[in-house]
């Protein structure tokens, strides 16, 4: 049986994403300001064959109902294309396929697929913001120089993968654009500050979801939230 998990703006509080070999995930979701309405932020935490796991946040163009509904189908989408065990950029070609069909509309979104037997995370971007690579030995953040691809939707532009290697202790994050875009302040300001939060000593995820949150959410904000951290730990592999 496939693990459970909560996706997108059907977070619970208190609900944690289920144990995947050599990966800790932490995930938020907060709607804009203090409306319940559901938005087109997701994230999802997909089992795939062989122990590996799919990493995926996304974000629909636009706001309420339609944007919901795209996002719906879009996660749906993800993961029945997870169960056949593609290259990141290739489900993301086809999700981009799908895009094209419903009603007009346009996303970014980063699939990334984590293989605990290689120690690596292959990525791939359709116009997301970068994910940020925390390393646990050297305590450094930095933003995954990925190519960014064009948004899902667009049609005829070419994906393609990126693999790093997470060691035991690494982390990566991975959010979308209302944590660090507010009107009055510079993108790259922001980001700065995004690593910052993320380098030096590394508290649990939780936390680290909370602190994020915390220091870079405004409670007025506009735009929804999906945040998403997995660390790479020591795993017994058979």
């Amino acid at each position: 049986m496939r693990d459970r998990v909560p996706t997108g703006s059907a977070l619970v509080s208190g609900l944690r994403p289920p144990h995947r070999p050599g990966l800790e995930i932490a995930c938020r979701y907060q709607a804009a300001g203090a409306a319940c309405e559901v938005g087109g932020d997701w994230y999802d935490v997909v089992p795939l064959p062989g122990g590996k796991t799919a990493l995926v946040i996304g974000d629909v163009m636009g706001s309420g109902i339609n944007a919901a509904a795209t996002m719906g189908q879009l996660r749906t989408a993800t993961r029945t294309l997870a169960t056949l065990d593609l290259d990141p950029a290739a489900v993301l070609q086809h999700l981009d396929h799908i895009t094209a069909d419903l009603s007009h509309r346009f996303a970014t979104c980063i699939y990334a697929a984590h293989d605990p037997h290689r120690s690596r995370c292959c990525l791939s971007s359709a116009g997301h913001l970068p994910p940020v690579l925390v390393r646990a030995e050297r305590g450094t953040s930095t933003l995954l120089n990925l190519p960014t691809g064009a948004p899902l939707g667009v049609g005829g532009v070419p994906f393609k993968s990126t693999c790093v290697a997470l060691s035991p202790g690494d982390r990566l994050a991975l959010y979308t654009d209302g944590l660090v875009e507010v009107r009055g302040q510079a993108l790259d300001t922001r980001l700065e500050t995004l690593l910052d939060l993320l380098a030096g000593p590394q508290p649990p995820l939780e936390d680290s979801c909370d602190l994020l949150l915390n220091a870079l959410r405004h409670p007025e904000a506009h735009d929804d939230v999906a945040l998403l951290i997995a660390r790479a730990r020591h795993t017994s592999l058979r």
